[in-house]
């Protein structure tokens, strides 16, 4: 009986941590930019299906067009409205019918010489490459938002930690000053001192347990998880430089590689090809149509016939509208060369910031190092001075404080350091090659 509890027991326990999602970062990236994750990028998707179904629509301007008919009619007519007004000798009734009219028919057109509509079809193909990279840009978006997301919960795990520390380091304390106390050698204000520490550590680790969730729920939403998802963080805060041949690799590649910029060439060769479009409206177009099908009074009695030729269309006025879709998309064409010089010259800005940051961060973690050996240095002092009766429990107090904050400037920097990494990764369109 003692077995089967045992047994039903571990079976329970390890169908409970099957339920705890094992969440690393890089693994939280993939599951947020898969294509059931964030919401924006199931968004952009159906973007670049609709640039698609776009395309295909200007592609059938190309494309021979084809019709069947079929027509059961039962007519009658007064002729003397088409102009019949009888012939001297002949009898002309003024009213015909009723007849019946039976046509099958098979009609078909056929683009032979027509520019502008090849120049749209191209435009529409150069625009589904845009959405594409937009679709890209976006995932390295959602992939720096939810990193930034899970640092953002691991700063707040380092807390919850820090400020648990704490309590037992004041703890300890606390049963030093009051053993101390017992023995003569200390006195009654460094015992409630003490006391008053342990409080307000206990009250930072309230604080930090409902940041600590609030940053899961915020990684849970930005990655598209149901809030009562259970995860564990497998990550910790570490210190992790950067290569510097990595670094200057990625900095002379940032143009390139950076999916926002190639979407916007992709929409300046679109409003190119669009402008070329307009202009070549003015070219004559050329045509194939025909059809072919069998007409009489009845199924019976129908006769095949036929119908086939070329049209040549000649532009000659339109009252402007053409001038003016001109003038359109070659304002558009500027735009988009505008647009592009911009975005060239903040992707600089950007890759510039964010090495700027990556040194700043990577001082800020050696100074917080230096402190927390300063820090722990003093309280150790400290502390033997106390026990040795040549100092007072404030002095004990003030360098357990600066120890509290030596820790949390360390979190602070650790967390500088991987934001930065990230901030680098996103400006020069390799992210997933800063993931850890």
């Amino acid at each position: 009986m003692l077995n089967l509890r045992l047994f039903v027991f571990f079976i329970a326990a390890v169908s409970a941590q099957a339920q705890v999602l094992q969440l690393s970062l890089r693994r939280a990236v993939e599951l947020a930019t898969s294509p059931e994750g964030s919401a924006r990028i199931q968004l952009a998707t159906e973007l670049t299906e609709q640039a698609k179904a776009r395309a295909t629509q200007a592609r059938a301007a190309l494309l021979p067009s084809l019709d069947a008919t079929v027509t059961e009619q039962n007519l009658n007519r007064n002729l003397a409205a088409f102009g019949f007004r009888g012939i001297p000798g002949v009898a002309i009734p003024d009213v015909v019918g009723p007849f019946n009219v039976f046509d099958a028919r098979v009609t078909g057109s056929q683009s032979v010489f027509d520019f502008s509509s090849i120049r749209r079809y191209q435009a529409s193909k150069a625009t589904i490459q845009a959405t594409k990279s937009d679709q890209s840009n976006t995932e390295d978006q959602v992939a720096a938002q939810v990193a930034k997301a899970y640092l953002a919960a691991l700063h707040a795990e380092a807390d919850a930690e820090t400020a648990r520390a704490n309590v037992e380091l004041s703890g300890a304390l606390l049963e030093q000053a009051e053993s101390l106390k017992n023995a003569g050698t200390g006195t009654g204000i460094e015992v409630t001192r003490a006391r008053v520490q342990l409080a307000n550590d206990r009250q930072r680790v309230v604080f930090t347990e409902n940041e600590r969730r609030r940053a899961r729920l915020q990684l849970l939403k930005a990655m598209n998880l149901r809030l009562d998802t259970d995860v564990a963080l497998t990550d910790r805060l570490t210190y992790t430089p950067v290569d510097p041949e990595l670094l200057a690799e990625v900095k002379a590649k940032a143009v390139d590689t950076r999916p926002d910029y190639k979407a916007q060439l992709e929409r300046q060769n679109s409003a190119k090809l669009t402008a070329s479009g307009a202009s070549m409206e003015r070219l004559p177009t050329v045509s194939a149509f025909g059809d072919y099908g069998s007409i009489g009074t009845g199924v019976n009695n129908a006769l095949p016939t036929r119908t086939y030729g070329v049209s040549l269309r000649v532009p000659i006025f339109d009252g402007g509208r053409r001038e003016g879709r001109r003038a359109e998309t070659r304002s558009q064409l500027r735009q988009e060369e505008i647009r592009l010089s911009d975005l060239r010259d903040q992707i600089q800005l950007d890759v510039q910031l964010a090495i700027d940051a990556l040194q700043s961060a990577e001082e800020e973690v050696k100074v917080s190092a230096e402190g927390i050996t300063l820090a722990e240095n003093e309280l150790a002092q400290a502390r033997r001075r106390l026990d040795a009766g040549v100092a007072i429990g404030l002095e004990v107090t003030d360098a357990q404080t600066r120890l509290a904050r030596a820790r949390d400037n360390q979190i602070t920097a650790l967390y500088h350091h991987a934001a930065a990494r990230i901030d680098l990764g996103q400006s020069t369109g390799a992210l997933r090659r800063f993931l850890p």
